[in-house]
């Protein structure tokens, strides 16, 4: 109706539905809620969501299982929300198809990071193959770094800012443009927090980069080899 994206909020707490229906609509998103799957799948019946928030502990139909039938007839992305946080718990959620895994409690800013940052992605899907960042490789179809054979550990924030970065390489990229391409909510310090860290763990010389450049009254720039 007004551009704002809409997601549906399936939770059987009906004061943590209420909370997030406000807050997350407080937050620039039109907002559906359902108390269980059964009433999800009603809401889906008549009417598009651009992504879906699953309590994973509902009574009947689980979200994992709600998730897994969905992956069936559909590419909406899925959000699990969960107080389990055992590894097993969120592979097994990210196995059937779920797009992130958020353990419960949550900080609501990291909710509404991670809901952009699938959002960007599903609008700005990633190349195929990978850019050599000196010793580094950045899969592009993975949105993953490796240095050599090893995995670089990035947070959500690096990973979105990175892939914004590799879609505009060897291009000057405004902080503007990084900050909505990556979910930062307007915040260009991120933008420039997170260009920090990444060099440290690209860069030979984070002092001196020969891949993540500044560009004076711009922004940044990637430079892969």
């Amino acid at each position: 109706m007004n551009g704002e994206p809409h997601l549906l909020v399936v939770d059987d707490d009906e004061r943590l539905r209420g909370l997030l229906r406000r807050y997350l609509a407080d937050n620039g998103f039109r907002v559906t809620t359902a108390a269980d799957a059964a009433d999800a799948r009603a809401r889906l019946q008549g009417l598009a969501f651009d992504l879906l928030i699953l309590d994973v502990m509902m009574p009947g139909e689980d979200g994992v299982s709600l998730t897994r039938s969905l992956r069936g007839e559909s590419k909406v992305p899925i959000l699990l929300l969960t107080a389990m946080a055992e590894p097993e718990h969120r592979i097994r959620g990210l196995e059937q198809g779920a797009d992130d895994y958020l353990a419960k409690p949550f900080e609501p800013r990291e909710l509404v990071l991670r809901i952009r940052n699938i959002l960007q992605r599903v609008r700005h899907p990633a190349p195929g193959g990978s850019l050599r960042l000196g010793a580094c490789r950045l899969d592009l179809s993975r949105a993953e770094l490796f240095n050599g054979p090893v995995a670089v550990k990035l947070t959500e924030a690096e990973t979105a800012l990175l892939m914004a970065l590799a879609r505009h390489r060897g291009e000057p990229v405004s902080r503007d443009t990084l900050s909505g391409e990556a979910g930062f909510s307007g915040n260009l310090r991120t933008v420039d927090v997170q260009i920090t860290r990444l060099r440290r763990k690209i860069e030979r010389d984070p002092k001196f980069p020969r891949y993540l450049q500044t560009v004076r009254g711009t922004g940044y720039i990637l430079k892969p080899d």
